[in-house]
């Protein structure tokens, strides 16, 4: 269905595509960060064993991501003990679960299955604005 939206200019659509790369680059801290948090509540500790097995990459994948967090302050680890997350990879796990979880009541409410959502979801959470975020949590709320 064609638009009556101007076509941006190119520092405009630039920026979109530019924005865009750097959630690409965030998306894979996130889904760590995430997953490092539910293998600590689930079981207490966050191999990388586990951490891998549980996103479907191998050993050295997961290991190098992991190394990434621990640069970025988000997470360490103790010899023998696992992968913990800072005070703030424990914040960024958080929003983006509640991200996740906006993005799934969002696609349930316009008639997306369930599951379909929830997979879906796992794409969309890295790249929605927090303006969307909010009209988003605003359409829910009036449904409610």
């Amino acid at each position: 269905m064609p638009h009556d939206f101007p076509e941006p200019e190119a520092p405009a659509q630039a920026e979109r595509f530019s924005q865009t790369r750097s959630a690409q680059a965030m998306a894979l801290v996130e889904d760590y960060a995430e997953m490092i948090d539910d293998l600590l509540q689930e079981l207490g500790e966050a191999r990388i064993t586990d951490i891998a097995r549980r996103l479907g990459v191998t050993h050295p994948t997961a290991a190098k991501a992991v190394a990434r967090l621990k640069r970025e302050g988000l997470a360490n680890s103790r010899p023998y003990r696992g992968v913990f997350l800072t005070d703030a990879g424990v914040a960024m796990a958080a929003r983006v679960r509640a991200r996740h979880r906006i993005v799934v009541d969002l696609l349930i409410a316009v008639g997306t299955p369930p599951e379909a959502a929830e997979t879906d979801a796992e794409g969309i959470e890295h790249f929605v604005s927090e303006a969307t975020l909010a009209a988003f949590t605003t359409f829910l709320a009036a449904r409610a």
